[in-house]
């Protein structure tokens, strides 16, 4: 649902009566993950997508039917000789949905609101909501942010946070849903756990799915060249918050990379080593200059970081690998660099080295082979994550 935040924020600020439906769980082939929603208002407006076109039509029935009784509904869509040409969903996936109503006047609106805003306004949030279990549970909700959450009336967590409302009735649910939330969000996962209704994980009963919202990834592109503005506007494109540095300020200028989030003029390794990174940044290194390039290296390879790649040509890379390695860079270390940079798309012009570095990034953050998917055998679909909601039934009414 968090997908979607901007829109549904403004609809539960416009005072709109809407359902949504969301993906709640994925086995085999399926085009979107858990954590995708479709949204339909009173008057048939529809916003986002579970399916990317499979199965909306049926989840936009569902939605509307939802709106009429008000009920939370649990649906499954899978693949199979009678439902195929139904529903649509011929890629050979199983899609668990769970659809809600959110009536103007309803008491689990207040809780969206403070996800959806949170997520809306670009700060870091997580819902966690009741999946799977008992009918009268179905769709409760809790918000939670890295130190509090909210819903109903105020309580306080053992943590030292706060946190509103029940889940089910036993405050130990709720703290420990906070917890277990919490732990997703600080790693900014979308995901799902079990719990007992008691809040213990002795023979659980529940099943909560946590949507997590975190600020976009960082991608830092070093060296201030043509490729780097085509670069800029992809990662734009993959939803990064881009940064062009360069130590030459003729060339790092807001004329030139129009689209970058900031520009920075220092020197490639001393704005790493002050700069603010972690396990989702990515470095491209485009100025395949050794005295901007080998200190710059020597201090991402050193850092967690999800991917690190240099521009260059095949003796520049030898050059600069044996550079490295006179540094004191372990084989490990050495090992995290794409060099050069890119997947072999054949590429000439900037856009379209822009487009293979873009390639290996996705490829590196899913775990994809980059081969062709008409000549491997691989899933077409990679789990990330290794944790998703399975063995539930086809239907849940509340």
């Amino acid at each position: 649902m968090l997908d979607i935040a901007e829109d549904l924020n403004r609809w539960l600020e416009e005072g709109r009566d809407f359902a949504v439906a969301t993906v709640v769980a994925v086995s085999g082939s399926a085009p979107r993950g858990p954590g995708a929603a479709l949204a339909v208002d009173a008057d048939g407006t529809a916003i986002g997508s579970v399916s990317g076109g499979c199965v909306e039509g049926a989840v936009y029935d569902l939605c509307a039917q939802a709106l009429q009784d008000g009920r939370v509904v649990r649906e499954r869509f899978g693949y199979s000789d009678e439902d195929a040409f139904a529903v649509g969903l011929t890629c050979g996936g199983v899609l668990d949905i769970l659809v809600a109503p959110v009536p103007a006047d309803g008491p689990g609106r207040k809780v969206l609101q403070v996800a959806l805003s949170a997520a809306a306004r670009g700060e870091a949030a997580a819902l966690a909501r009741v999946v799977q279990g008992p009918a009268q549970l179905l769709g409760r909700a809790l918000a939670v942010h890295p130190s509090e959450a909210r819903w109903g009336s105020p309580r306080t967590e053992s943590g030292g946070g706060s946190y509103e409302g029940e889940l089910g009735g036993h405050p130990d649910l709720d703290r420990a849903a906070v917890q277990e939330t919490r732990s997703l969000l600080n790693a900014g996962r979308t995901g799902t756990f079990d719990i007992a209704q008691d809040g213990s994980h002795c023979e659980p009963d529940l099943t909560l799915l946590v949507e997590s919202s975190v600020p976009p990834p960082r991608m830092l592109v070093f060296g201030a060249i043509d490729f780097a503005a085509a670069l800029v506007r992809m990662g734009k494109f993959l939803g990064y918050h881009v940064t062009v540095c360069d130590a030459r300020p003729v060339f790092a200028t807001r004329t030139r990379f129009p689209e970058a989030d900031d520009i920075v003029v220092d020197w490639p390794h001393r704005y790493l080593r002050r700069t603010r990174t972690d396990d989702r940044t990515v470095v491209c290194v485009l100025t395949h200059d050794a005295k901007f390039d080998v200190p710059l290296l020597e201090a991402a390879l050193r850092l967690p970081l999800a991917y690190i790649g240099a521009m260059g040509s095949r003796r520049t890379h030898a050059d600069r690998d044996r550079r490295l390695r006179e540094t004191g860079l372990t084989e490990a270390e050495l090992t995290r660099l794409h060099s050069p940079i890119g997947l072999d798309l054949g590429a000439r012009t900037p856009e379209e080295t822009a487009l293979s570095i873009a390639a290996e990034i996705v490829a590196a953050r899913q775990g994809g082979a980059g081969l062709p998917l008409s000549g491997s055998h691989t899933p077409i679909h990679h789990d990330t994550d290794g944790r998703q909601l399975s063995g539930a039934s086809a239907q849940v009414t509340a």
